[in-house]
């Protein structure tokens, strides 16, 4: 569990103050709704690249839906060795090491589009993935000890509302960026050296993409890092690695861990599967990039 820092001597007035059990920073407050907005917004970029990998590389469904598991399995593997980063190196530079895992996974996907090689979009999407689950473990409690602690829930709430305000704006640009490049020939029509010059060239469009978004965390890890001391005195409670476990036996948290598996389930099943859906000649027969759009 992490303790709110103490109250920073300095005298500047933007200086984090504690107050009790909080800090009263209102800058760091827009900070982490903005880590909302982001890795809200690149987590739902997932839905926009499922079809267009699932062309080019003739995927069936189940091999399409491999981004999501690799893209969710790192929330699995990076979670609680993440926790255990942040409270080693604390909230602010855990978030530019999270900033940074994530501006890495943008960058691999140069190689895995000039290799045309679908496994190595899978390991970028989860580099990818392992740098928002780090931020995320950085933005969840320390929006909680940005304020009063009787607002630490609307706050929280407030925050997620950038989250579902990223997963809004994100596929909008992504399918016109990404999915609006899809050629009127497919993959399945090509072999050999023509596919594999094919798969390149259509997958420039996620690289661009995602190389644009490697730009934009390289400017916020750098803002970021020059308030890393912002937080003065921050200490967290010793804990062993897989002690969060012991959490399950409590029934409220065990069974909330349990809806929220359920709920994230489905919505990501709904959500990766919806362009493709939209684009079926019974449900509603759009182009790519319109299915993406909606």
């Amino acid at each position: 569990m992490a303790l709110a820092p103490q109250a920073s001597n300095s005298s500047d007035s933007n200086s984090a103050e504690a107050e009790g059990n909080h800090i009263d920073a209102p800058e760091l407050r827009l900070f982490v709704m903005a880590l909302f907005f982001i890795f809200g917004g690149i987590t739902s970029l997932n839905d926009v690249i499922i079809p267009k990998l699932k062309e080019l590389f003739t995927l069936n469904y189940t091999q399409a839906m491999l981004v999501q598991f690799c893209f969710f399995t790192a929330y699995l593997v990076i979670g609680i060795p993440g926790a255990a980063l942040v409270k080693r190196i604390g909230y602010m530079r855990g978030a530019v090491a999270g900033l940074l895992t994530m501006m890495a996974g943008c960058l691999l996907f140069i190689p895995a589009s000039q290799t045309a090689t679908y496994g190595v979009f899978l390991f970028a999407l989860f580099v990818l993935a392992s740098g928002v689950v780090i931020v995320q473990v950085v933005s969840n409690p320390l929006i909680s000890l940005l304020g009063k602690a009787e607002t630490a829930h609307s706050r929280l709430t407030f925050a997620q509302a950038f989250n579902s305000l990223g997963t809004t704006v994100f596929p909008f640009f992504g399918a016109i960026l990404i999915l609006g490049s899809l050629a009127s020939i497919s993959a399945d029509q090509l072999s050999g050296a023509e596919l594999d010059a094919y798969r390149t060239a259509e997958t420039q469009a996620i690289v661009n993409g995602y190389l644009g978004l490697a730009v934009a965390l390289a400017i916020v890890a750098a803002v970021v890092w020059m308030f890393r001391n912002k937080l003065q005195g921050e200490k967290h409670e010793p804990s062993s690695l897989l002690g969060g476990f012991s959490l399950l036996k409590r029934p409220r948290f065990g069974y909330g861990a349990l809806c929220i598996f359920l709920y994230v389930g489905a919505e990501v099943a709904i959500g990766s599967l919806i362009v493709n859906y939209l684009m079926q000649a019974h449900v509603m027969g759009l182009q790519e990039q319109a299915a993406g759009g909606r």
